[in-house]
């Protein structure tokens, strides 16, 4: 007898299924609309942050390299000079400028060097003073 009455009670009682409304569902939908984009542009960015760290180092040490090869060779009294260094697949383009310097009887040498990350030129630039005297 007891089995029945439950039986009845549940029978009776009503049931609703769990859905998303249509305003719910369009809310997500235009918050989605707004985090995706931003979070892809994050993305982009901090790819384009970790490829300029990691080209800049090796910028710096073509341009180190280049500066002791002008120093240890006695190339660095002449005027300007310039080249690319190809580092794996990425060129670096380099240019040394010998100015005089207004302090003393020296000389400043500056190296640049220009590499591309997705399409747009940075630099990395590397100074020393020189003896203008052979």
């Amino acid at each position: 007898m007891k089995f029945n009455s439950t039986i009845r009670r549940w029978r009776g009682a009503r049931h609703t299924r769990a859905a998303f409304t249509l305003a719910e569902v369009l809310a997500a939908l235009g918050f989605m609309a707004i985090v995706i984009p931003v979070a892809v542009e994050g993305l982009r960015i901090a790819n384009r942050a970790g490829q300029v760290a990691l080209r800049k180092d090796v910028a710096s040490r073509v341009a180190d390299r280049v500066l002791n090869e002008l120093l240890v060779t006695d190339q660095a009294q002449s005027g300007s000079r310039n080249g690319v260094v190809q580092e794996g697949f990425q060129e670096y383009r380099w240019s040394v400028r010998v100015e005089p310097w207004s302090e003393d009887a020296m000389r400043l040498v500056n190296v640049e060097v220009v590499f591309p990350v997705q399409g747009q030129d940075y630099d990395v630039h590397l100074s020393t003073l020189i003896s203008s005297s052979p």
